[in-house]
């Protein structure tokens, strides 16, 4: 599973999201859980429609995960495996078609 701390306004997690996208499409199994940090609701909503984000997303404007996590930069992604553990955190924006990113994953 991936956990990914986002917002609209940040363009690192702008840059990242096509590749998080074809991630996503192309390993279905791979549960991707991004949460945005956006304060407007309408924002958030635009932003997911414009960009055609078909993963599960959630906003979380008070941050109370990001906080879980101890997560402080954006984007921020947490690999997590089947049994919940945390076994990497990227942090700033990933290329996730990377051949290394991909064999990381499958590995788990």
């Amino acid at each position: 599973m991936l956990l990914n701390f986002w917002a609209t306004w940040c363009e690192p997690c702008v840059v990242e999201l096509p590749s998080l996208l074809e991630l996503h499409r192309e390993q279905p199994d791979l549960a991707v859980l991004a949460v945005s940090i956006d304060e407007d609701p309408d924002a958030y909503s635009r932003f997911l429609l414009r960009r055609h984000v078909d993963l599960i997303t959630v906003r979380d404007p008070a941050q109370s995960a990001a906080k879980l996590y101890h997560t402080e930069q954006w984007p921020e992604t947490y690999v997590i495996d089947r049994k919940g553990i945390i076994r990497r955190k990227f942090i700033g924006a990933q290329d996730w078609s990377t051949p290394e990113i991909r064999a990381y994953l499958k590995s788990l």
